[in-house]
């Protein structure tokens, strides 16, 4: 039985544990939107004889717009309730993708890119909000851990699905893929019960509910340390965009091959909340920030030092920095959280959409004409990560004058 946070509110059709499947699910549609078709980018600059530059752009533009797209329909939600959102999400993530599917040329492909980023960051947004409708309690806290978990293992299994797709069909597959899984989620979205009754859902104006993003952004302790933790979002996403390229041209690997490089490099993202949980207890605020740089540092040098001899190789240079990465995203969300008095919803949105924003950067700059796809990455890493240690000097004075260690 669905234990009921704020209203009862009686699901007719979706109902306990698939209630919490249907969530499961949704929070699966961004790794699967952009992971399923990793291993067939360098296909479709072929394809559509287009550069590798161009090519990115649909990952780059998915990632922009399903952050825009997540800050907005927050609020939207909270006046006009969950099942619309989530139905007019579904059905443009299902249009897109199938838009996607069918693209002549590359623009088309990026346009349509565009529109399933802004049904996946309204899907995205109700599969958070539904937890808080309707779970409270420990049977929250084990939902947000069985949807944590499954948004790391999507990542994981989504480049090897797409590898396998590869050996029977086109890059076409991937979208094809999505649109039926688009269908899929606007048949269940239809079965869906409104959680949000009219007498819980924000009455005021719409601008006056953006106001409230605005609030959070004034906190200055709050958004400095957010960017300081943002800056580690800019070469991770940089690897997603060159990794293909990197161990497909590069290596001579196939499409399927990467893709379990791709998977290793994801599954290793799993140990850092639990190392984090581990260290969180031991050491302090300031030094446990100091080890995620010390894990970005030792990969920079790696990478730069002996990372093209090699996939294998490669993979193991890259491997600290994904791991520092993990552990500072759950770093960065507790922290912040926990200087946060009041709208921890929205913080969290200002959370998700500023390391998307950074990540774009980092997907942005990985699309530039580079020689050699080993030492780009390596050159955003360390521009990265030194403009998050100059911010990380102002933000550590504020944080010891709080009196937080």
């Amino acid at each position: 039985m669905i234990i009921i946070n704020k209203a009862s509110v009686n699901q007719k059709y979706i109902t306990g544990k698939f209630m919490i499947a249907f969530i499961a699910f949704m929070n699966m549609f961004v790794p699967l939107s952009t992971d399923l078709y990793l291993p067939a980018l360098p296909e479709m600059g072929g394809y559509f004889n287009a550069p590798q530059a161009l090519v990115s752009v649909t990952l780059t533009a998915f990632f922009i717009f399903y952050a825009i797209s997540m800050i907005m329909f927050g609020p939207i939600s909270d006046k006009y309730g969950r099942r619309p959102v989530l139905l007019f999400g579904a059905s443009v993530f299902t249009i897109a993708s199938a838009i996607c599917a069918l693209a002549p040329n590359i623009y088309i492909l990026i346009g349509g890119r565009i529109f399933e980023a802004i049904g996946a960051g309204a899907i995205i947004t109700i599969s958070t909000a539904l937890i808080k409708d309707l779970f409270h309690g420990e049977v929250m806290k084990k939902i947000l851990a069985v949807t944590q978990s499954l948004g790391v293992i999507a990542p994981m299994a989504a480049p090897v699905i797409g590898g396998l797709l590869l050996t029977f069909t086109a890059w076409h597959g991937a979208f094809v893929l999505l649109t039926i899984l688009g269908i899929i989620n606007f048949l269940l979205a239809c079965l869906f019960t409104e959680t949000l009754v009219p007498q819980e859902r924000y009455h005021g104006t719409m601008i006056n509910s953006m106001s409230l993003l605005l609030a959070v952004a004034h906190q200055k302790k709050f958004i400095l340390l957010l960017l300081v933790f943002a800056c580690f979002s800019t070469p991770f996403m940089a690897y997603i965009n060159l990794s293909s390229f990197i161990y497909i041209e590069n290596y001579g690997l196939s499409p399927q091959t990467y893709s379990h490089f791709y998977a290793i490099n994801a599954g290793v993202s799993m140990l850092g909340p639990f190392l984090y949980l581990q260290l969180s207890s031991r050491l302090s605020k300031l030094r446990l920030t100091h080890i995620c740089y010390l894990f970005a540092i030792f990969s920079c040098l790696a990478l730069f030092t002996v990372g093209q001899n090699g996939a294998v190789i490669f993979l193991l240079c890259y491997l600290p920095f994904t791991l520092g990465n993990s552990i500072t995203k759950a770093h960065c969300m507790n922290w912040l959280l926990s200087i946060t008095e009041d709208n921890a919803g929205t913080a969290s949105s200002v959370i998700k959409f500023v390391q998307t924003i950074f990540g774009s950067a980092g997907m942005m700059a990985a699309s530039l004409p580079w020689p050699n796809y080993i030492h780009g990455l390596t050159v955003i890493m360390l521009t990265a990560i030194a403009f998050s240690f100059f911010l990380w000097q102002f933000a550590k004075r504020i944080v010891c004058n709080a009196g937080i260690n």
